[in-house]
């Protein structure tokens, strides 16, 4: 049998430091800027992507379907905030941005139910980031900017758990031993 390399530390990094980005902008840090899409669009959405696509080899369909998924999430949430800077396409109203952020919370909720069996620190991410999703479909439902803030410190927590789960899944590769907790 093959030993593949695992590819959960590549999408785990691309889904952490792309979420850590886009909530220092959310949370009130700095504003929504290029490095924002860049990441979203290249490790965000594209390592993503591939992470997913390297865990169907191994057997896991729940990487696959982790990765693939919201690597699309960010590449399409990139093409919601580029196409209409173009006139390419009219700006989704909060309505419309209120549903697509709940549908992917609704999608979140059935993954988290994957996890249970994984990781402590994969059950924070994955409960978080249905919280993440919640608290923005509700501020763009309701516009409260407060909300969009919180959304932010919560989605800064959560990217940085998934980071370092990333980075404990590298270390216990390299040394052959847990070395962070998870």
């Amino acid at each position: 049998m093959t030993n593949y390399a695992n590819p959960g530390p590549l999408g785990l990094a691309g889904f952490g430091m792309t979420t850590i980005l886009l909530n220092m902008c959310n949370a009130g840090f700095l504003p929504l800027n290029s490095s924002v899409l860049a990441m979203g669009l290249v490790f965000g959405g594209t390592a993503q992507m591939a992470a997913g696509l390297l865990e169907y080899p191994r057997g896991n369909t729940f990487g696959l379907t982790a990765f693939t998924s919201y690597g699309a999430f960010w590449i399409s949430l990139c093409m919601l905030i580029f196409l209409p800077k173009f006139s390419l396409i009219a700006a989704t109203p909060p309505a419309g941005m209120a549903v697509y952020l709940g549908l992917w919370g609704i999608f979140t909720a059935f993954m988290f139910v994957g996890t249970l069996k994984g990781p402590m620190v994969l059950r924070l991410v994955f409960g978080l980031l249905v919280i993440l999703f919640a608290l923005l479909a509700l501020a763009e439902a309701t516009g409260i900017a407060a909300i969009t803030h919180l959304a932010g410190y919560e989605g800064l927590v959560c990217g940085a758990l998934a980071l370092w789960l990333a980075m404990a899944e590298v270390l216990e590769a390299q040394f052959g031993r847990h070395v962070l907790p998870v």
